[in-house]
């Protein structure tokens, strides 16, 4: 047996058994030993080794993000410049303040936001991708670019996805001169085609409705149309059905596109897949002007812009007007332009038609205001007047003025547009833009107002022989009006469109319409509004506040006035309500200011006959 197997083992270098724990045991009474370099205590150090070192203190919590450098707004900036503007303003909007142009299709400010587009992508510095500066909310200190390379192919391919199927119809289409698929594809795109095969085909013609036709060629599914029925009129006559390049805007089976506000889809559509059946085919939108002007279909005083061309008027859209009508008016006043240029009462006339169908012989205005003022300074005192709420304030107060100084009267009669019906948003029952207007200025002047039935039943009783008329438009049918009217001894009539009633006028003088002079209507709410002169009187023609004018001069009377501008700050101090109202700050901006930024109504954002690199040239007149 050799001395290993012999020897015992002692103290710590004795083997624990198997199971039993593996750390180092100290014999009782021992001197505690240091533990070998790695091993853990199970115990705290004796009370007399070295104090324990204090605990560090905890670690400070992450900085948050900086406070904004404008509080209560977001600042970023967009192509090197800053901008400041409210929090959730979207990258579009807030581009525009710097001046930088962010290309689109789907987004509209007054709907709500599809990004089905995909033409709005930019670079933001808080994504790893682009994202649609329609859809994404400005973040404070975020860095935007909308020009780099990688944006502009982006642009690039989506133009050349949404013309793959389009049409090549430019020279044939109305929305051509206004389309954003010809702006942006000359500005972004400018290639040739890549496709191989023919064109997905659709229908060309498909009538939606009583008013609007749609080419779903030209479609690019952006959905406005769509949004626009579901969330402003809140009538969802519009879908979109099928798939991929089979995709189209219809109406739903058994159904039409009858809206009172369907032509708006036509406004907003930014290329030329919806079409008004009114104006198809019948003028370019680069021989057009616009002015801005106020729409007569009713007492709402919808803002509009009258598109002309000479002196015919093609069109009325809508002008954006925040407390009026928003960027929309309905279809029943987008009509209403059609007598501006028919029907119209272009000459003077002195003495009744004889007869069905036979001609009044013409005469200078000159000779038929002598005419007129010579009959009713024969009748001074005895002439009832009738005033028409189709009317301007200007009209009116020049008018009424006159038949009160120069003709003595002391009430006026209400004729105007017989009533309609009202719809659920902007049109209203009364079909006259001025019937505010004309009790304020009767009020202001000492006129007792007076209902229409009453001058009819003061003509059929024989105590009314001589009638005065600002307007010849009467609430009731033309025709048993005209009736009456062929009683009355003298009947001097300021009439705009002929009728059944100036048939029967003893001296018919012309009226000019209003887009043919400068003026303001008071609408339903109160609102004084201005607009604008779009072209010359027609004819021999003058606004109603002239006429008044050199009636007053041919009967001794005096009036200076030469301009719309006159009569208001002369005339218009007698009505209280005018007082506050700024005749020049009030202007709507003109078509021949320079640098002149029009609002937001049309497809794209701006009228037709406005490019966005300036005001047109004038054409015409």
């Amino acid at each position: 047996m050799s001395d290993n197997d012999t020897k015992k083992p002692t103290g710590d270098s004795q083997t624990p058994p198997k199971g039993a724990p593996s750390e180092t045991r100290e014999a009782p009474g021992s001197t505690p030993k240091h533990p070998p370099a790695g091993a853990k205590l199970d115990t705290p150090p004796a009370a007399h080794s070295a104090p324990t070192a204090p605990p560090p203190p905890p670690a400070a919590k992450p900085a948050g993000p900086p406070p904004p450098k404008n509080p209560g707004f977001v600042t970023c900036t967009i192509d090197g410049k800053e901008v400041v503007v409210k929090p959730g303003t979207n990258m579009i909007e807030a581009a525009r303040m710097v001046g930088s142009d962010i290309p689109y299709f789907c987004y509209h400010p007054r709907l709500s936001i599809a990004a089905n587009c995909r033409m709005c992508m930019v670079e933001a510095s808080n994504a790893p991708k682009l994202v649609p500066a329609c859809q994404t909310p400005i973040a404070e200190g975020q860095v935007i670019k909308t020009t780099t390379p990688k944006v502009k192919e982006q642009q690039r391919a989506v133009m050349e996805f949404l013309l793959l199927n389009h049409p090549v119809d430019c020279s044939i289409c109305d929305q051509a001169g206004e389309c954003k698929l010809q702006d942006y594809y000359m500005r972004y795109d400018y290639r040739p085609s890549r496709l191989e095969g023919g064109k997905a085909l659709k229908n060309k013609r498909k009538v939606l409705g009583p008013r609007v036709v749609l080419d779903q060629e030209r479609c690019i599914i952006c959905s406005r149309c769509v949004r626009f029925m579901n969330e402003i009129p809140k009538e969802p006559q519009l879908g979109i059905f099928g798939r991929g390049s089979h995709e189209v805007i219809d109406t739903f089976p058994g159904s039409e596109l009858n809206s009172n506000y369907s032509l708006n889809t036509v406004d907003i559509c930014p290329v030329g897949a919806l079409l008004s059946r009114d104006f198809r085919f019948r003028a370019r939108a680069w021989f057009l002007s616009a002015a801005p002007s106020v729409c007569t279909g009713c007492s709402r005083g919808c803002n509009t812009y009258a598109d002309f061309m000479g002196q015919d008027t093609y069109r009325y859209r809508p002008r954006e007007n925040e407390a009026v009508n928003k960027s929309w008016m309905c279809d029943h006043g987008r009509s209403t332009y059609k007598y501006l240029n028919t029907g119209r009462v272009l000459s003077a006339v002195v003495g009744r038609q004889q007869g069905t169908g036979t001609a009044r012989p013409e005469v200078a205005r000159k000779e038929a205001i002598k005419a007129a003022a010579k009959a009713l300074a024969d009748v001074k005192g005895k002439v009832a007047v009738l005033a028409s709420p189709v009317a301007s304030n200007e009209d009116l107060l020049a008018s009424l003025t006159f038949a009160k100084v120069s003709l003595g009267a002391k009430e006026v009669f209400v004729g105007g547009r017989p009533q309609g019906e009202a719809d659920h948003y902007l049109l209203t029952a009364d079909r006259n833009p001025n019937r505010k207007g004309l009790e304020l200025i009767a009020q202001g002047l000492g006129l007792t107002v007076k209902p229409f039935d009453e001058l009819v039943k003061g003509i059929d009783a024989g105590r009314v022989k001589s009638l005065y008329a600002v307007g010849t438009e009467v609430p009731v049918g033309e025709e048993s009006f005209a009736q009456a009217a062929a009683k009355l001894d003298v009947f001097v009539a300021q009439a705009m469109n002929e009728s059944p009633v100036t048939a029967q006028a003893t001296v018919l003088l012309p009226a000019a319409v209003h887009v043919e002079h400068d003026g303001t209507f008071v609408q339903v709410d109160g609102l004084i509004q201005r607009f604008r002169k779009a072209y010359p009187s027609k004819g021999d023609a003058a606004a109603h506040w002239a006429l008044a004018a050199e009636l007053t001069r041919e009967m001794g009377g005096t009036a200076a006035w030469t301009s719309s501008r006159d009569v208001f700050r002369e005339l218009g101090k007698q009505v209280s309500e005018f007082a506050s109202f700024d005749w020049d700050k009030a202007s709507p901006p003109d078509r021949e200011k320079p640098g002149i930024n029009p609002l937001p109504t049309a497809a794209d954002g701006r009228p037709p006959g406005y490019r966005e690199f300036g005001a047109p040239r004038v054409r015409g007149l």
